[in-house]
Parts: structure tokens; C-alpha cells; sequence
């Protein structure tokens, strides 16, 4: 299992709201945390398959900044 981090914009609890149908349907439920305490509103995900363009582009899909850590 592979972890990746993200520098997002995702900076509240709407916005994770928000963002959650997406990840879920890429990462799964749980395979994923965005850490808004942190000013660089870092998006990890742990996944096999996954590779960051493929998250990138989910992300941004879902109206938000995303580029790696």
C-alpha cells in the first residue's frame, strides 16, 4: 500500500463534505484525510492502484486546488 499527500484548498468541513462522494468513489471510504489543521490543507491517500494523477484530477473534478506534496 502506497500513501500520497496533496497541498489542496480543502479547508473546512463543507468542503470535505463536498469533496467525500468523490474520494470515496477513487479511494474508498477510509482511504483517505485531509488535514486542515495544517496550513497546506494536506490530502492524504493510501491506496494500491491509485496513482497521484489519477487523485489529482479527481480532486480538481470536484472543484478544488489540488498539487503534490
Amino acid at each position: 500500500m502506497k500513501t500520497l499527500q496533496f497541498k489542496t484548498n480543502i479547508n473546512c468541513g463543507g468542503c470535505i463534505k463536498a469533496v467525500t462522494p468523490t474520494l470515496n468513489q477513487e479511494a474508498g471510504a477510509g482511504n483517505w484525510q485531509v488535514d486542515t489543521a495544517n496550513p497546506n490543507k494536506i490530502l492524504t491517500v493510501t491506496s494500491d492502484t491509485l496513482t497521484a494523477d489519477q487523485i489529482v484530477q479527481a480532486v480538481a473534478k470536484a472543484g478544488f486546488a489540488i498539487q503534490t506534496a
